[in-house]
């Protein structure tokens, strides 16, 4: 079964509407999707197109559960996954702007548990040497910091974003800063564990007072409830005939939740990809790399403000000269290969890729989800997909999941999008 709602002016209408069964699909993108449905690439997707100050369209394909056969609705909840360092980036350069974090300074000033970090030797890691130079913010939020990551001996899960930052402090850098990207979650926890120390609030709650709050961003959180744990998408996985698509086993049944004593009523979610684990959320903190859960129209509330240059009706939140740091490549940064630049953990399209015009940035996450700005055609984009496969890159199904995006992107600036300027 597939669900769309589609329209031109402002989201004027009820968030869900149902097309049976058998039904061509219709809308303006849906149509772009359906067939990678068909085909069993994905379980399904909500697709939203929005200028600076309109939902222009948001439609759903497919189902959000492929055992219950539900139906896809735009206001079903997604795990965001990595998209969610976009908001640490935009929360501590609002610090920046505020004068009390420069992100040139190195993290030490901040996290005095930094200093006298060593980096271990490349053939013999029982020996150590200092660095050129102590670990940079800019490093931190660019992946090329060198700091051990979650998955790393010795480092061991806590629920604690203190003490997982000590843990990156104690353990020798893996490279020497600024010589070497690799994507690090630690780098990025290590950036929210700055915003509550410079900020004196718990990172989350500081993402709820600062971004979420403001943006009007009520379905945006870091611990869903009840009522939003009946709205998740399930995780689709292949078979083990790899025939099929069918749901990730083991995923909870929104009613079963938990009542712990000191974090709010959150499903139970336990599930891990590449090695990064979505544990159950009941004490546990708001994770800065990874834990945001949101839907298509609050998401859009985010990358509106983003393609308004860090203004929302009318209040800026972001300096522009904050803005224009995230989002254009930063200097001196290592190059990414095959990715695309990065400026402060915004990647940014160097080229037209996947139809998205040079000058583009924003960022995926571990089970699909995007979220991309293109300045150029005027035009936020936000694809909400849930697949434990969805990084096979190299593979058969990599190929497709990058065809899945071009098709949304190139079909959605087709319709909506502003010619640029030359």
């Amino acid at each position: 079964m597939r669900t769309i709602l589609s329209f031109g002016l402002a989201l004027l209408l009820p968030l869900s509407g149902v097309v049976q069964a058998g039904d061509a699909p219709h809308g303006t993108v849906a149509p772009a999707l359906q067939p990678f449905v068909d085909r069993q690439i994905i379980a399904g997707a909500v697709a939203l197109v929005a200028d600076k100050d309109r939902v222009l369209a948001v439609e759903t394909v497919g189902c959000s559960s492929l055992s219950a056969k539900a139906p896809m609705q735009t206001n079903t909840l997604f795990w965001l996954a990595s998209i969610t360092k976009t908001f640490t980036a935009t929360a501590l350069m609002m610090l920046v702007d505020e004068g009390k974090v420069n992100v040139d300074d190195p993290v030490e000033k901040y996290l005095p548990e930094f200093k006298g970090q060593q980096v271990a030797d490349a053939t013999d890691k029982t020996r150590r040497h200092p660095p050129p130079h102590p670990v940079l913010i800019k490093e931190l939020l660019t992946h090329t910091s060198g700091l051990i990551g979650p998955n790393d001996a010795p480092i061991k899960r806590t629920n604690v974003l203190k003490e997982d930052a000590e843990q990156y402090a104690a353990a020798p850098l893996k490279w020497e800063p600024g010589t070497r990207y690799q994507y690090s979650n630690a780098g990025i926890n290590t950036a929210g564990r700055i915003i509550e120390v410079v900020s004196g609030l718990p990172y989350g709650q500081f993402i709820q007072q600062r971004l979420l709050e403001p943006l009007g961003m009520t379905e945006t959180t870091f611990w869903p409830d009840a009522r939003q744990a009946a709205r998740l998408a399930l995780t689709s996985q292949r078979n083990k005939e790899k025939t099929a698509l069918e749901d990730l086993p083991n995923h909870p049944d929104p009613a079963w939740l938990n009542q712990p004593t000191n974090a709010p009523s959150v499903p139970l979610i336990v599930r891990t990809y590449s090695g990064d684990a979505l544990r159950a959320y009941p004490n546990r903190y708001a994770a800065p790399a990874s834990g945001l859960f949101s839907t298509a129209p609050d998401l859009a509330k985010f990358g509106q403000m983003m393609l308004n240059h860090g203004v929302c009706r009318g209040r800026r939140l972001v300096s522009e000269a904050s803005f224009k740091r995230m989002t254009t490549l930063a200097p001196g940064t290592v190059a990414l290969k095959p990715a695309p630049g990065i400026g402060l953990v915004w990647f940014v399209k160097q080229h037209d890729d996947e139809g998205l015009a040079a000058g583009s940035f924003g960022h995926n996450g571990a089970r699909g989800p995007a979220l991309f700005v293109d300045p150029a055609h005027q035009l936020v984009l936000i694809l909400l997909i849930e697949s434990s496969d969805i990084h096979l890159l190299g593979q058969p199904r990599g190929a497709e999941q990058k065809k899945l995006r071009t098709d949304f992107y190139r079909t959605a600036i087709q319709k909506y999008g502003r010619t640029p300027r030359p």
